[in-house]
């Protein structure tokens, strides 16, 4: 069982995906922080110097004993940005790589060499010919 493992773990196709789940992920954070540290600040400042994570509405208070219960749509915005902003990425670098593929693909074979006529056939017999004798 260990050697079958081995054998699936080691193929092509699990190692480029976790390669590939491994660059997901620090992508993530990086246009995560692209978001958080750049663009929603920039955007809070156009639209009137507010924090757009902090945007709620508070549907029930705090008290002493409950916590405030609110909807924070500034947040879910932050996140929706985020979202957008990676699959925009995404999008853009398998646009790129779709190109690529299609200028492997289109580049055109060699035309075969034309069968030789039938003068050159015959030549060729007496050629052979010659040659045994």
């Amino acid at each position: 069982m260990l050697e079958e493992f081995k054998k699936f773990a080691l193929r092509g196709n699990v190692v480029d995906l976790a390669v590939g789940v491994i660059i997901g992920g620090a992508f993530g954070k990086i246009v995560s922080s692209l978001v958080n540290d750049i663009i929603m600040p920039l955007l809070g400042l156009i639209l009137g110097r507010i924090d757009l994570t902090s945007l709620k509405i508070v549907l029930r208070p705090a008290t002493l004993t409950n916590a405030e219960l609110a909807l924070r749509y500034g947040q879910f915005l932050q996140n929706a940005l985020d979202f957008l902003v990676i699959s925009f990425s995404i999008f853009m670098v398998l646009r790129v790589v779709n190109k690529m593929h299609k200028k492997e693909e289109e580049k055109p074979e060699p035309p075969a060499p034309p069968a030789p006529s039938k003068e050159e056939q015959l030549l060729t017999e007496i050629r052979d010919l010659l040659k045994q004798n």
